[in-house]
């Protein structure tokens, strides 16, 4: 120790002095934060506040030493304020050192639930996002069906104008044909085709609205 040696009344002095800058530090530490309050500085303070309590040790060595019963006593009531300060100096640097690990514990957990907030809520906006994108297809699909709805409708409508012009066609052939006298056999084929052509329409029809309804199931499914 560098300024261990002496008497006790230098010890003393010593022990006094670096008890006064361990003071001023230990307040400094419970007053502000940042690099004052970083493990080195603390570490070092501790050690400070080891080594002046290692000089009151010495000094309990020294005042037992003395002659005179009332120097005696006085030394002794100093050196146990000494140790006394060095006690508590010790207890309220580590108050202050377990305030603050409670204070670094609850930041960091407010910083990891609010990390676990915010992955939440982008869960939760994918979410959205996908039902938006579900929404969307029902609608385009819905659009599909409307427009195919409407091309079959429009499509039997031509085939049922394709029909009534066709039958208008036929009679007029018939009345020309009755009129100038052909032959029963050219009648017969001719309601023959007469018939083909309604079956192909008939057909026709129901073949678009197979067409139309297979391609709505699909759409559903």
């Amino acid at each position: 120790m560098a300024d261990g040696g002496g008497t006790i009344s230098e010890v003393y002095q010593a022990s006094r002095r670096r008890l006064l800058r361990a003071r001023g530090d230990v307040e400094r530490v419970e007053r502000a934060g940042g690099d004052v309050t970083s493990s080195e500085f603390v570490s070092s303070l501790r050690r400070e506040l080891a080594e002046i309590g290692s000089m009151c040790g010495q000094m309990d060595r020294l005042w037992r030493s003395v002659a005179a019963k009332p120097q005696r006593d006085l030394w002794k009531r100093k050196v146990e304020q000494v140790a006394e300060e060095v006690d508590s100096l010790k207890d309220s640097l580590e108050k202050y050192v377990l305030r603050h690990q409670k204070r670094m514990s609850e930041a960091k957990e407010r910083a990891e639930l609010l990390e676990r907030a915010n992955g939440d809520s982008a869960h939760v906006m994918r979410i959205f996002d996908e039902e938006a994108q579900a929404m969307q297809s029902v609608r385009n699909s819905s659009n599909m069906i409307e427009e195919a709805y409407a091309t079959g409708v429009a499509i039997l409508s031509k085939y049922a104008e394709q029909r009534d012009r066709l039958k208008r066609a036929q009679r007029k052939a018939l009345d020309i044909l009755n009129t100038v006298g052909l032959s029963n056999t050219v009648l017969k084929l001719i309601e023959k085709r007469h018939r083909t052509d309604k079956r192909i329409a008939y057909g026709g029809m129901v073949a678009t609205v197979i067409i139309v309804f297979m391609f709505y199931w699909w759409l559903r499914h």
